[in-house]
C-alpha cells in the first residue's frame, strides 16, 4: 500500500511513511465514520495518510470580519444588560452557597447571535469585588478582551463598562469573568455563548437536529468560596471607608492593590522591601482548592436536568468546560459523533462514547437515539460523581428517552442519593 504512487491529484502530497522519514508529524489515527461531506471511505486505525481527512483553508484562522471595524450606520446591535451581583445559589438541597451572578443566575444567561451581528454588552457591577468579561473564543478587538489590566481597567463596585463586538468565529464559545478566575469563574461567573452560522452548519445538513442541549461543565469547593467571598466582602469594607477619607486616598498606591507600571518597577519594589501577595510572609499559608461538589449549569446530581431524546432522532449536545478540571464525558448504552472542537467543525466526525474536555475548551457532540431507555451521562472520572464525598452525585445527568415505554422498556425510574 505504501509502494503506490501519488495520483496525478495528489502529486505534493506526502505519504505517512514520508512525513515520520522527515521527523515531521503523524496524522491522528483510529478516525471512524464519514468525512463531512464527502465519500462513504473510512480510514481505519494506523492506516497510511497520504493527505488530510479533509479539505481545510491554510487561511482559515483568520477572522471571518476584521476585529477592529466598527458599526456603520443602520446596522443593528443587539444589546444585552448583564449585571453583577452577589446571590443565593443552591446547588442541591441542603446545599446554599453565596456566589457571583450574572444577571442574579448561575451560570448566567446565554447569549445567542448569528455569526456577523453587532454585540453590545453593557456590564454593570453591583457587587463589593472588581470584574470584566472575556469572550473566551471570540475574535474581539483588544480593547474589549476583557483582561484586568490587560486590556482594560476592572469594572470596580458602582461602576459599568460597555464591551462592542461583532460575533465571529461561529461555534460554541462561552463568557467569565478574568478577575481572580480560582474565585470569580468557580463562584459563577461563566455563562454560554453560541455563535450561530448565517446558514445551516455542516453538523445540521450531516445530522439533521431539532433540539440541542447546552452543558457547562464546572466544580466548586464550597469552603474555599466561602472564606475568599467573605475576605472579598471585607476588603470591599474597607475600600468604601477609604473612599471616604481624603487621607487615605491620598496614601494609596499601586503597591496596594498590586498594581505596578512596569516589570522593572515591580522588581525594584521587591527590592525596596514591597512583600508580594504570593509569599507567606504576607499572607500566611495558601489555601488549597480541593472542589467538593461537581456541576453540570451550576447543578450536581440529582438537580441535574436530562437530555430528552426520541427514536431516530439526532440531539446536539454543547459541552463547555466552564471550570479549572478536566472531566470525561462518558454516554452509557451509545456511541456518540464529536462533531465540533473549541467551536470549529472537525474536518471528520469522530465515533466515542467517551469525550475529555479539558479547562478551557468546548466541544460539540451528537447523540442519536438508537437504544430506548434510560441511561447515565456522567464524568468518569469517579470523584467528580460524589457531592461532598458521597455517590452518587456531581456531574452526572440522564440521557431520557420520551418513547421508552412504547419501545418495551418497563424499568421505572429510580432517584439515588447514596449507593
Amino acid at each position: 500500500m505504501g509502494k503506490d504512487k501519488p495520483s496525478d491529484n495528489n502529486k505534493e502530497a506526502l505519504g505517512r511513511r514520508e512525513l515520520l522519514k522527515l521527523g515531521g508529524i503523524g496524522l491522528g489515527t483510529g478516525l471512524i465514520g464519514n468525512a463531512f461531506g464527502q465519500s462513504g471511505q473510512k480510514a481505519a486505525a494506523h492506516q497510511q495518510v497520504s493527505q488530510w481527512p479533509g479539505a481545510f483553508d491554510p487561511q482559515e484562522t483568520h477572522p471571518p470580519y476584521p476585529p477592529r471595524d466598527r458599526p456603520k450606520p443602520g446596522e443593528k446591535i443587539h444589546v444585552h444588560d448583564i449585571e453583577v451581583t452577589i446571590g443565593l445559589h443552591e446547588i442541591v438541597p441542603g446545599v446554599q452557597t453565596h456566589m457571583f451572578m450574572f444577571n442574579k443566575s448561575y451560570p448566567g444567561p446565554e447569549i445567542r447571535v448569528k455569526e456577523g451581528d453587532w454585540v453590545q454588552v453593557n456590564l454593570k457591577n453591583t457587587s463589593p469585588e472588581f470584574h470584566t468579561i472575556h469572550w473566551h473564543g471570540i475574535m474581539v478587538p483588544m480593547e474589549m478582551d476583557g483582561v484586568p489590566l490587560g486590556t482594560q481597567w476592572p469594572v470596580a463596585p458602582n461602576q459599568e463598562f460597555r464591551y462592542l463586538w461583532r460575533a465571529q468565529p461561529a461555534g460554541t464559545h462561552f463568557y467569565h469573568c478574568h478577575v481572580m478566575t480560582t474565585l470569580h469563574q468557580q463562584a459563577g461567573l461563566v455563562g454560554s455563548l453560541i455563535v450561530e452560522p448565517k446558514e445551516p452548519d455542516i453538523v445540521q445538513k450531516t445530522f439533521p437536529y431539532k433540539r440541542e442541549y447546552t452543558m457547562i461543565l464546572s466544580e466548586l469547593d464550597t469552603n474555599f468560596v466561602r472564606n475568599m467571598m467573605s475576605e472579598m466582602v471585607e476588603m470591599g469594607v474597607q475600600m468604601e471607608r477609604m473612599n471616604h477619607s481624603a487621607k487615605m486616598m491620598r496614601e494609596m498606591n499601586g503597591k496596594m492593590m498590586g498594581w505596578f507600571k512596569s516589570k522593572e518597577e515591580f522588581v525594584k519594589a521587591v527590592k525596596n522591601g514591597y512583600i508580594p501577595p504570593y509569599l507567606a510572609a504576607r499572607t500566611g499559608t495558601a489555601m488549597p482548592i480541593t472542589p467538593n461538589y461537581f456541576m453540570i449549569n451550576g447543578k450536581s446530581y440529582p438537580m441535574t436536568d436530562p437530555l430528552m431524546i426520541r427514536r431516530g432522532e439526532n440531539i446536539r449536545v454543547r459541552l463547555i468546560a466552564g471550570g479549572f478540571m478536566p472531566h470525561f464525558i462518558h454516554l452509557h448504552g451509545h456511541d456518540f459523533w464529536h462533531v465540533c472542537q473549541d467551536g470549529s467543525p472537525l474536518a471528520t466526525p469522530v465515533r466515542m462514547n467517551t469525550i475529555p474536555i479539558y479547562p478551557g475548551t468546548t466541544s460539540d457532540i451528537v447523540i442519536q437515539g438508537t437504544n430506548p431507555g434510560f441511561w447515565h451521562l456522567h464524568d468518569h472520572s469517579d470523584l467528580a460523581t460524589t457531592n461532598n464525598g458521597q455517590h452518587p452525585g456531581g456531574m452526572m445527568t440522564m440521557l431520557m428517552y420520551e418513547d421508552a415505554r412504547e419501545a418495551g422498556v418497563k424499568w421505572e425510574e429510580v432517584i439515588a442519593i447514596s449507593s
